[in-house]
């Protein structure tokens, strides 16, 4: 594997293989490799001639009071990790390299980034958007991996390529958890041993949520009461930053569950703030 810092470089090692006729993945990420991370890495070695990993802690995606500075890194492991999944290339570059002193262009999605993580993080989903099309054209990918953990991020990147005709599939795979169903995220590093018993009830809420529509509940803000009460009576630890239920791909308010309908919640918990998402399938 070649662990490449340049954006040059990486542009001249995408070019080569695109000259060659060979199928290029990206995979971007902020480091600090989880299962997750490794999920989508194997995926793309399984489907593509080259893998580009991309490992960069994007300062642009982070806001003023945000977690920037203390933002888990492993630089060592991460490299060994991607070695042992497959990938060919390593990009880890640096900001300087990524953004000019009197940067001032941005890509926006904003009907898509309003809602959810986007009202308490305003600037979160430009930063995303310029990185990862910065990401792309230097990449020039036939094809992109994301997971579905972080899902409306998912949707703004697919609107984005939809509107700007970027020449890329984007992928999406499933969110990877730990045994107890807490979702893996590098931000897991934070809880204590307290809050790290209590989180995984996020993910049992939504399953509970699920097993309501199972039963036949159709009425949105019936089951957005239904898991607020079921996170007072589980959790007990941390705040609410939003519980949701929303189209899958405009990310707008439900009112009845008469298809696929996106369950969004991200709660604070210490200094961690997690996300987690179920797609509710309301069965005849």
């Amino acid at each position: 594997m070649d662990v490449i810092t340049t954006p040059a470089d990486v542009r001249r090692i995408a070019s080569e293989a695109r000259r060659q006729d060979r199928t290029v993945a990206l995979v971007p990420t902020m480091g600090f490799f989880h299962a997750g991370h490794e999920s989508l890495m194997r995926w793309a070695r399984a489907h593509a001639d080259m893998v580009i990993c991309s490992l960069f802690v994007n300062p642009t995606q982070f806001g003023p009071t945000e977690d920037l500075a203390s933002y888990p890194r492993d630089p060592d492991r991460d490299i060994r990790v991607a070695s042992e999944a497959g990938v060919d290339v390593l990009f880890c570059p640096d900001a300087t390299s990524m953004y000019a002193p009197d940067h001032g262009t941005w890509i926006e999605v904003p009907e898509l980034a309003a809602p959810l993580c986007g009202a308490t993080r305003p600037t979160h989903f430009r930063g995303v958007c310029t990185v990862v099309a910065k990401l792309f054209h230097l990449t020039s990918p036939h094809v992109a991996v994301f997971g579905e953990k972080d899902w409306q991020q998912l949707a703004i990147i697919r609107r984005m390529v939809r509107d700007l005709d970027f020449n890329v599939e984007i992928v999406g795979r499933p969110i990877v958890r730990e045994p107890d169903g807490l979702a893996m995220s590098s931000r897991n590093k934070y809880l204590t041993p307290q809050e790290r018993q209590a989180a995984p009830q996020l993910h049992a809420g939504l399953l509970h949520l699920q097993h309501l529509v199972d039963a036949g509940e159709r009425d949105a803000m019936v089951l957005a009461r239904a898991l607020r009460s079921w996170y007072e009576q589980h959790l007990g630890l941390g705040t609410k930053d939003y519980i949701a239920l929303v189209h899958p791909e405009t990310l707008a308010p439900a009112s009845r569950l008469e298809e696929p309908t996106l369950a969004a919640v991200a709660w604070r918990l210490g200094k961690a703030r997690l996300i987690d998402n179920l797609l509710l399938q309301p069965h005849p």
